[in-house]
Protein backbone atom coordinates (compact mmCIF):
# COMPACT_ATOMS: atom_id res chain seq x y z
CA UNK A 1 0.00 0.00 0.00
CA UNK A 2 2.87 2.39 0.78
CA UNK A 3 4.39 1.94 -2.69
CA UNK A 4 1.02 2.52 -4.35
CA UNK A 5 0.46 5.65 -2.26
CA UNK A 6 3.89 7.00 -3.22
CA UNK A 7 3.24 6.41 -6.92
CA UNK A 8 -0.11 8.17 -6.79
CA UNK A 9 1.28 11.18 -4.98
CA UNK A 10 4.19 11.44 -7.43
CA UNK A 11 1.89 11.10 -10.45
CA UNK A 12 -0.46 13.77 -9.13
CA UNK A 13 2.52 16.02 -8.37
CA UNK A 14 3.76 15.63 -11.93
CA UNK A 15 0.41 16.50 -13.50
CA UNK A 16 -0.07 19.56 -11.32
CA UNK A 17 3.49 20.73 -11.98
CA UNK A 18 2.93 20.42 -15.73
CA UNK A 19 -0.05 22.74 -15.42
CA UNK A 20 1.86 25.14 -13.17
CA UNK A 21 4.81 25.09 -15.59
CA UNK A 22 2.90 26.57 -18.50
CA UNK A 23 0.52 28.67 -16.41
CA UNK A 24 3.35 30.56 -14.71
CA UNK A 25 4.55 31.72 -18.15
CA UNK A 26 1.17 32.29 -19.77
CA UNK A 27 -0.47 34.06 -16.84
CA UNK A 28 1.37 37.39 -17.43
CA UNK A 29 0.92 37.02 -21.20
CA UNK A 30 -2.82 36.46 -20.78
CA UNK A 31 -3.23 39.39 -18.40
CA UNK A 32 -1.25 41.72 -20.68
CA UNK A 33 -3.39 40.53 -23.62
CA UNK A 34 -6.48 41.53 -21.62
CA UNK A 35 -5.03 45.05 -21.40
CA UNK A 36 -3.72 44.92 -17.84
CA UNK A 37 -0.45 46.59 -16.74
CA UNK A 38 2.66 44.98 -15.18
CA UNK A 39 1.46 46.31 -11.83
CA UNK A 40 -1.87 44.49 -12.30
CA UNK A 41 0.05 41.32 -13.13
CA UNK A 42 1.90 41.72 -9.83
CA UNK A 43 -1.37 42.23 -7.96
CA UNK A 44 -2.86 39.04 -9.44
CA UNK A 45 0.32 37.08 -8.59
CA UNK A 46 0.17 38.43 -5.04
CA UNK A 47 -3.48 37.45 -4.75
CA UNK A 48 -2.77 33.86 -5.77
CA UNK A 49 -0.07 33.54 -3.09
CA UNK A 50 -2.21 35.14 -0.39
CA UNK A 51 -5.09 32.80 -1.16
CA UNK A 52 -2.82 29.76 -1.15
CA UNK A 53 -1.37 30.82 2.20
CA UNK A 54 -4.75 31.21 3.87
CA UNK A 55 -6.06 27.93 2.51
CA UNK A 56 -2.89 26.05 3.44
CA UNK A 57 -3.10 27.32 7.01
CA UNK A 58 -6.72 26.18 7.43
CA UNK A 59 -5.96 22.80 5.88
CA UNK A 60 -2.81 22.23 7.94
CA UNK A 61 -4.54 22.94 11.22
CA UNK A 62 -7.43 20.57 10.49
CA UNK A 63 -5.80 17.83 8.38
CA UNK A 64 -5.42 15.55 11.39
CA UNK A 65 -9.21 15.58 11.87
CA UNK A 66 -10.50 15.46 8.30
CA UNK A 67 -7.96 13.23 6.57
CA UNK A 68 -5.49 13.81 3.75
CA UNK A 69 -7.51 12.07 1.04
CA UNK A 70 -10.62 14.19 1.54
CA UNK A 71 -8.65 17.42 1.56
CA UNK A 72 -6.63 16.48 -1.52
CA UNK A 73 -9.83 15.67 -3.41
CA UNK A 74 -11.30 19.04 -2.42
CA UNK A 75 -8.11 20.82 -3.51
CA UNK A 76 -8.18 19.07 -6.90
CA UNK A 77 -11.80 20.11 -7.41
CA UNK A 78 -10.80 23.70 -6.60
CA UNK A 79 -7.98 23.46 -9.17
CA UNK A 80 -10.48 22.43 -11.84
CA UNK A 81 -12.84 25.27 -10.93
CA UNK A 82 -9.96 27.78 -11.05
CA UNK A 83 -8.97 26.83 -14.59
CA UNK A 84 -12.51 26.96 -15.96
CA UNK A 85 -13.26 30.26 -14.21
CA UNK A 86 -10.11 31.99 -15.48
CA UNK A 87 -10.99 30.94 -19.03
CA UNK A 88 -14.46 32.47 -18.71
CA UNK A 89 -13.56 35.84 -17.11
CA UNK A 90 -11.77 38.85 -18.64
CA UNK A 91 -12.19 41.71 -16.14
CA UNK A 92 -9.61 42.55 -13.49
CA UNK A 93 -11.75 42.41 -10.33
CA UNK A 94 -13.37 39.01 -11.01
CA UNK A 95 -9.94 37.66 -11.95
CA UNK A 96 -8.57 38.99 -8.67
CA UNK A 97 -11.26 37.19 -6.68
CA UNK A 98 -10.63 33.93 -8.53
CA UNK A 99 -6.88 34.33 -7.92
CA UNK A 100 -7.47 34.65 -4.17
CA UNK A 101 -9.71 31.59 -3.80
CA UNK A 102 -8.15 29.46 -6.54
CA UNK A 103 -5.00 27.39 -7.01
CA UNK A 104 -3.08 29.22 -9.75
CA UNK A 105 0.64 29.24 -9.08
CA UNK A 106 2.83 32.06 -10.46
CA UNK A 107 5.97 30.24 -9.37
CA UNK A 108 7.89 27.35 -10.90
CA UNK A 109 7.82 25.66 -7.47
CA UNK A 110 4.81 24.38 -5.57
CA UNK A 111 3.31 26.95 -3.20
CA UNK A 112 -0.22 25.56 -3.23
CA UNK A 113 -2.43 23.89 -0.64
CA UNK A 114 -1.40 20.52 -2.10
CA UNK A 115 2.19 20.82 -0.87
CA UNK A 116 1.80 20.35 2.92
CA UNK A 117 -0.73 17.57 2.43
CA UNK A 118 1.41 15.60 0.00
CA UNK A 119 4.55 16.11 2.10
CA UNK A 120 2.76 14.79 5.18
CA UNK A 121 1.59 11.73 3.21
CA UNK A 122 5.11 11.00 1.96
CA UNK A 123 6.63 11.47 5.41
CA UNK A 124 4.07 9.00 6.78
CA UNK A 125 4.77 6.24 4.25
CA UNK A 126 8.56 6.77 4.09
CA UNK A 127 11.35 5.96 6.56
CA UNK A 128 13.80 8.30 8.30
CA UNK A 129 16.75 7.19 6.18
CA UNK A 130 14.77 7.14 2.95
CA UNK A 131 12.84 10.35 3.57
CA UNK A 132 15.25 12.81 1.92
CA UNK A 133 15.56 10.60 -1.18
CA UNK A 134 11.77 10.30 -1.36
CA UNK A 135 11.37 14.06 -1.09
CA UNK A 136 13.99 14.43 -3.80
CA UNK A 137 11.97 12.13 -6.09
CA UNK A 138 8.90 14.21 -5.30
CA UNK A 139 10.73 17.43 -6.18
CA UNK A 140 12.38 15.85 -9.24
CA UNK A 141 9.03 14.73 -10.59
CA UNK A 142 7.57 18.19 -10.13
CA UNK A 143 10.55 19.99 -11.64
CA UNK A 144 10.74 17.80 -14.76
CA UNK A 145 7.01 18.08 -15.33
CA UNK A 146 7.14 21.85 -14.82
CA UNK A 147 9.98 22.05 -17.35
CA UNK A 148 7.86 20.22 -19.90
CA UNK A 149 5.02 22.56 -19.04
CA UNK A 150 7.28 25.54 -19.78
CA UNK A 151 7.93 24.12 -23.27
CA UNK A 152 4.20 23.52 -23.68
CA UNK A 153 3.63 27.24 -23.07
CA UNK A 154 4.69 27.78 -26.69
CA UNK A 155 1.49 26.12 -27.97
CA UNK A 156 -0.66 29.31 -28.06
CA UNK A 157 2.01 31.09 -30.15
CA UNK A 158 2.15 28.16 -32.56
CA UNK A 159 -1.64 28.08 -32.81
CA UNK A 160 -1.83 31.82 -33.49
CA UNK A 161 1.00 31.76 -36.04
CA UNK A 162 -0.65 28.83 -37.78
CA UNK A 163 -3.84 30.85 -38.13
CA UNK A 164 -5.94 28.36 -36.15
CA UNK A 165 -7.18 30.83 -33.50
CA UNK A 166 -6.66 34.29 -32.07
CA UNK A 167 -4.37 35.02 -29.14
CA UNK A 168 -7.07 35.32 -26.50
CA UNK A 169 -8.97 32.09 -27.39
CA UNK A 170 -5.67 30.17 -27.61
CA UNK A 171 -4.72 31.33 -24.11
CA UNK A 172 -8.19 30.61 -22.72
CA UNK A 173 -7.92 27.04 -24.01
CA UNK A 174 -4.81 26.59 -21.88
CA UNK A 175 -6.79 27.54 -18.77
CA UNK A 176 -9.46 25.00 -19.72
CA UNK A 177 -6.73 22.38 -19.96
CA UNK A 178 -5.54 23.41 -16.49
CA UNK A 179 -9.05 22.72 -15.20
CA UNK A 180 -9.08 19.30 -16.86
CA UNK A 181 -5.76 18.49 -15.20
CA UNK A 182 -7.44 19.24 -11.88
CA UNK A 183 -10.16 16.68 -12.64
CA UNK A 184 -7.60 14.00 -13.58
CA UNK A 185 -5.68 14.76 -10.38
CA UNK A 186 -8.86 14.20 -8.37
CA UNK A 187 -9.32 10.82 -10.07
CA UNK A 188 -5.79 9.86 -8.97
CA UNK A 189 -6.36 10.98 -5.37
CA UNK A 190 -9.60 9.02 -5.00
CA UNK A 191 -7.58 5.77 -4.80
CA UNK A 192 -5.55 6.94 -1.78
CA UNK A 193 -6.31 5.23 1.54
CA UNK A 194 -9.12 6.96 3.40
CA UNK A 195 -6.95 7.16 6.52
CA UNK A 196 -3.20 7.28 6.12
CA UNK A 197 -2.58 7.44 9.87
CA UNK A 198 -4.43 5.76 12.70
CA UNK A 199 -6.98 8.10 14.34
CA UNK A 200 -5.60 7.40 17.79
CA UNK A 201 -2.36 9.14 16.82
CA UNK A 202 -4.09 12.41 16.05
CA UNK A 203 -2.79 15.15 18.39
CA UNK A 204 -5.03 17.10 20.71
CA UNK A 205 -3.30 20.27 19.46
CA UNK A 206 -1.82 20.82 16.00
CA UNK A 207 1.63 21.60 17.44
CA UNK A 208 3.11 20.51 20.75
CA UNK A 209 6.73 20.35 21.84
CA UNK A 210 8.00 21.26 18.36
CA UNK A 211 6.23 24.63 18.38
CA UNK A 212 9.34 26.75 18.96
CA UNK A 213 11.50 25.15 16.29
CA UNK A 214 8.66 25.17 13.74
CA UNK A 215 7.93 28.86 14.31
CA UNK A 216 11.63 29.72 14.02
CA UNK A 217 11.92 27.79 10.77
CA UNK A 218 8.75 29.44 9.50
CA UNK A 219 10.24 32.88 10.13
CA UNK A 220 13.46 32.01 8.30
CA UNK A 221 11.64 30.37 5.39
CA UNK A 222 9.47 33.48 5.15
CA UNK A 223 12.54 35.66 4.67
CA UNK A 224 13.69 33.36 1.87
CA UNK A 225 10.23 33.37 0.31
CA UNK A 226 10.00 37.16 0.45
CA UNK A 227 13.16 37.32 -1.63
CA UNK A 228 11.99 34.55 -3.92
CA UNK A 229 8.69 36.32 -4.52
CA UNK A 230 10.53 38.99 -6.50
CA UNK A 231 11.60 36.35 -9.02
CA UNK A 232 8.65 33.96 -9.20
CA UNK A 233 8.55 32.58 -12.71
CA UNK A 234 5.70 34.83 -13.85
CA UNK A 235 7.59 37.99 -12.85
CA UNK A 236 10.92 36.73 -14.16
CA UNK A 237 9.24 35.91 -17.47
CA UNK A 238 7.69 39.39 -17.53
CA UNK A 239 11.13 40.95 -17.02
CA UNK A 240 12.55 38.89 -19.90
CA UNK A 241 9.61 39.85 -22.11
CA UNK A 242 10.12 43.55 -21.39
CA UNK A 243 13.94 43.72 -21.22
CA UNK A 244 14.74 41.50 -24.23
CA UNK A 245 11.35 41.33 -26.03
CA UNK A 246 11.33 37.54 -25.96
CA UNK A 247 8.53 35.41 -27.38
CA UNK A 248 6.85 32.76 -25.25
CA UNK A 249 8.57 30.14 -27.42
CA UNK A 250 12.05 31.39 -26.48
CA UNK A 251 11.09 32.02 -22.85
CA UNK A 252 9.56 28.55 -22.62
CA UNK A 253 12.78 27.00 -23.93
CA UNK A 254 14.86 28.89 -21.37
CA UNK A 255 12.62 27.83 -18.50
CA UNK A 256 12.55 24.26 -19.77
CA UNK A 257 16.32 23.96 -19.39
CA UNK A 258 16.40 25.78 -16.05
CA UNK A 259 13.72 23.37 -14.88
CA UNK A 260 15.67 20.33 -16.08
CA UNK A 261 18.82 21.48 -14.29
CA UNK A 262 16.83 22.17 -11.12
CA UNK A 263 15.23 18.74 -11.35
CA UNK A 264 18.49 16.81 -11.48
CA UNK A 265 19.99 19.01 -8.79
CA UNK A 266 17.50 17.39 -6.38
CA UNK A 267 19.22 14.04 -6.84
CA UNK A 268 22.62 15.64 -6.28
CA UNK A 269 21.23 17.31 -3.15
CA UNK A 270 20.53 13.89 -1.61
CA UNK A 271 24.15 12.81 -2.06
CA UNK A 272 25.47 16.09 -0.70
CA UNK A 273 23.12 15.95 2.29
CA UNK A 274 24.39 12.49 3.21
CA UNK A 275 27.91 13.90 3.38
CA UNK A 276 27.48 17.34 4.95
CA UNK A 277 23.95 17.29 6.40
CA UNK A 278 20.61 18.81 5.43
CA UNK A 279 21.20 22.30 6.82
CA UNK A 280 24.66 22.65 5.27
CA UNK A 281 23.27 21.51 1.93
CA UNK A 282 20.50 24.10 2.12
CA UNK A 283 22.94 26.90 2.90
CA UNK A 284 26.06 26.19 0.85
CA UNK A 285 24.15 25.66 -2.39
CA UNK A 286 21.97 28.72 -1.79
CA UNK A 287 24.80 31.23 -1.39
CA UNK A 288 26.51 30.95 -4.82
CA UNK A 289 23.13 30.63 -6.56
CA UNK A 290 22.01 33.97 -5.24
CA UNK A 291 25.30 35.70 -5.95
CA UNK A 292 24.55 34.84 -9.58
CA UNK A 293 21.07 36.30 -9.18
CA UNK A 294 22.63 39.55 -7.97
CA UNK A 295 24.76 39.73 -11.12
CA UNK A 296 22.02 39.18 -13.72
CA UNK A 297 20.62 42.77 -13.81
CA UNK A 298 24.09 44.11 -14.61
CA UNK A 299 24.51 41.87 -17.66
CA UNK A 300 23.36 43.56 -20.91
CA UNK A 301 23.61 40.52 -23.21
CA UNK A 302 20.78 37.98 -23.27
CA UNK A 303 23.25 35.13 -23.84
CA UNK A 304 25.04 35.80 -20.55
CA UNK A 305 21.74 36.26 -18.73
CA UNK A 306 20.75 32.79 -19.92
CA UNK A 307 24.09 31.35 -18.78
CA UNK A 308 23.67 32.83 -15.29
CA UNK A 309 20.07 31.63 -15.08
CA UNK A 310 21.14 28.11 -16.04
CA UNK A 311 24.03 28.08 -13.58
CA UNK A 312 21.80 29.39 -10.82
CA UNK A 313 19.10 26.81 -11.53
CA UNK A 314 21.64 24.01 -11.07
CA UNK A 315 22.14 25.14 -7.44
CA UNK A 316 19.22 27.23 -6.24
CA UNK A 317 16.66 24.46 -5.75
CA UNK A 318 18.80 21.98 -3.85
CA UNK A 319 17.26 23.28 -0.65
CA UNK A 320 13.75 22.21 -1.73
CA UNK A 321 13.87 18.46 -0.93
CA UNK A 322 16.32 19.00 1.94
CA UNK A 323 14.16 21.72 3.51
CA UNK A 324 11.00 19.63 3.30
CA UNK A 325 12.78 16.57 4.67
CA UNK A 326 14.33 18.61 7.48
CA UNK A 327 10.98 19.99 8.66
CA UNK A 328 9.41 16.52 8.69
CA UNK A 329 12.44 15.16 10.58
CA UNK A 330 12.63 17.60 13.47
CA UNK A 331 8.96 17.29 14.53
CA UNK A 332 6.97 14.33 15.83
CA UNK A 333 4.86 12.37 13.28
CA UNK A 334 1.47 13.66 14.53
CA UNK A 335 2.73 17.24 14.14
CA UNK A 336 3.82 16.85 10.52
CA UNK A 337 0.72 18.21 8.71
CA UNK A 338 0.64 21.28 10.95
CA UNK A 339 4.40 21.76 10.71
CA UNK A 340 4.31 21.52 6.90
CA UNK A 341 1.53 24.09 6.72
CA UNK A 342 2.90 26.44 9.34
CA UNK A 343 6.27 26.55 7.58
CA UNK A 344 4.61 26.83 4.15
CA UNK A 345 1.95 29.43 4.97
CA UNK A 346 4.25 32.24 6.13
CA UNK A 347 6.35 31.51 3.05
CA UNK A 348 3.32 32.14 0.88
CA UNK A 349 2.37 35.25 2.85
CA UNK A 350 5.89 36.65 2.67
CA UNK A 351 6.17 35.82 -1.02
CA UNK A 352 2.79 37.40 -1.71
CA UNK A 353 3.99 40.98 -1.19
CA UNK A 354 7.00 40.63 -3.47
CA UNK A 355 5.32 40.17 -6.89
CA UNK A 356 3.30 43.34 -6.32
CA UNK A 357 6.51 45.26 -5.58
CA UNK A 358 8.26 43.54 -8.49
CA UNK A 359 5.44 44.56 -10.83
CA UNK A 360 5.74 48.15 -9.69
CA UNK A 361 9.53 48.14 -10.15
CA UNK A 362 9.24 46.58 -13.61
CA UNK A 363 6.68 49.22 -14.54
CA UNK A 364 9.17 52.04 -13.91
CA UNK A 365 12.46 50.39 -14.96
CA UNK A 366 13.74 47.39 -16.91
CA UNK A 367 17.01 47.28 -14.95
CA UNK A 368 16.07 44.20 -12.96
CA UNK A 369 15.74 45.58 -9.46
CA UNK A 370 13.54 42.62 -8.42
CA UNK A 371 16.40 40.20 -9.18
CA UNK A 372 18.94 42.26 -7.25
CA UNK A 373 16.70 42.61 -4.19
CA UNK A 374 15.88 38.90 -4.29
CA UNK A 375 19.57 37.99 -4.26
CA UNK A 376 20.34 40.19 -1.24
CA UNK A 377 17.42 38.90 0.82
CA UNK A 378 18.01 35.24 0.02
CA UNK A 379 21.71 35.46 0.92
CA UNK A 380 20.71 36.93 4.30
CA UNK A 381 18.34 33.98 4.82
CA UNK A 382 21.03 31.41 4.07
CA UNK A 383 23.46 32.94 6.56
CA UNK A 384 20.80 33.18 9.29
CA UNK A 385 19.79 29.56 8.71
CA UNK A 386 23.38 28.40 9.11
CA UNK A 387 23.89 30.32 12.35
CA UNK A 388 20.64 29.18 13.99
CA UNK A 389 20.26 25.55 12.88
CA UNK A 390 23.67 24.13 12.09
CA UNK A 391 23.58 21.96 15.24
CA UNK A 392 19.89 20.96 15.13
CA UNK A 393 20.16 17.61 13.40
CA UNK A 394 17.50 15.19 12.13
CA UNK A 395 17.39 11.65 13.60
CA UNK A 396 19.43 10.00 10.83
CA UNK A 397 22.27 12.53 11.20
CA UNK A 398 22.19 12.45 15.00
CA UNK A 399 22.39 8.64 14.96
CA UNK A 400 25.31 8.68 12.54
CA UNK A 401 27.14 11.31 14.59
CA UNK A 402 26.59 9.39 17.81
CA UNK A 403 28.00 6.26 16.17
CA UNK A 404 31.03 8.21 14.98
CA UNK A 405 31.46 9.75 18.42
CA UNK A 406 31.30 6.32 20.07
CA UNK A 407 33.94 4.94 17.71
CA UNK A 408 36.16 7.96 18.32
CA UNK A 409 35.65 7.73 22.07
CA UNK A 410 36.73 4.09 22.10
CA UNK A 411 39.99 5.04 20.44
CA UNK A 412 40.61 8.23 22.45
CA UNK A 413 43.53 8.25 24.89
CA UNK A 414 42.16 9.54 28.15
CA UNK A 415 43.94 12.39 29.89
CA UNK A 416 45.18 12.70 33.43
CA UNK A 417 41.69 13.10 34.83
CA UNK A 418 40.34 10.09 32.89
CA UNK A 419 37.86 12.05 30.71
CA UNK A 420 37.50 12.20 26.93
CA UNK A 421 37.88 15.53 25.20
CA UNK A 422 35.06 14.71 22.75
CA UNK A 423 32.23 17.23 22.60
CA UNK A 424 28.59 16.30 22.02
CA UNK A 425 27.69 18.19 18.87
CA UNK A 426 24.25 16.69 18.46
CA UNK A 427 22.59 18.75 21.15
CA UNK A 428 20.23 21.35 19.59
CA UNK A 429 21.18 24.95 20.27
CA UNK A 430 18.25 26.64 18.58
Amino acid sequence: MNASTMRRVLLARGLRAFGDGYMSLLLPVYLITLGLSPFHVGVIATATLLGSAALSLVVGLHAHRIGYRTLLLAAAALMAATGFAFAAVSDFWPLLVIAVVGTLNPSSGDVSVFLPLEQAVLAHVGTDRGRTALFARYSLTGALAAALGALFAAVPDLVVHGGYAGTKPALQAMFVLYGLIGLVTAWIYRKLPVRLAAPEHAPTAPLGKSRRIVFTLAALFSLDAFGGGFVVQSMLALWLFERFELSTIVAGTIFFWTGVLSAFSYLVAVRIAKRIGLVNTMVFTHLPANVMLLLIPFVPQLSWVIVLLLMRSALSQMDVPTRGSYVMAVVTPPERPAAASITAVPRSLAAAASPLLAGYLLGISTFGWPLFIAGVVKIAYALACLVMFRTVRPPEEATANQADASATSAQTIVGPVGRSSAVDTTRPTA
